[in-house]
């Protein structure tokens, strides 16, 4: 974020520095355009913050590979391979009802993993 502001910033001034961009119409559309950009390239951090925030990119139970499971805290490849010998589940929950992992590991994985 603050490259984009430290770009458009550095933009500005060297239009306004330019000899050849004396001219006030160009230097505003120039202006214009840099800002645009930046509010573009802000939009795009300021959403992949909020997707990181929710968590997209969440785990499948149901689909997901022991490669992809291990990839969550705390899961080890004999935990995987329960969670996979335990499929289907209905909900998340399900891995405390059917013993595959206990409470505290499933807080730790809870909002990473989903079942549909």
């Amino acid at each position: 974020m603050k490259g984009v502001l430290l770009g458009t910033i550095c933009i500005v001034l060297l239009a306004g520095c330019s000899p050849n961009s004396s001219n006030t119409d160009q230097i505003r559309q120039n202006t214009a355009n840099a800002t645009r950009t930046a509010v573009r390239d802000a939009k795009a951090v300021t959403q992949g913050v909020v997707d990181g925030i929710k968590g997209s990119g969440t785990v499948n139970l149901n689909t997901a590979s022991r490669e992809q499971l291990m990839k969550l805290p705390g899961v080890d490849q004999e935990r995987a391979d329960r969670i996979v010998a335990n499929r289907p589940y209905d909900r998340s929950e399900d891995l405390l009802k059917k013993h595959v992992v206990p409470k505290s590991e499933y807080d730790r994985i809870a909002g990473q993993v989903k079942t549909k």
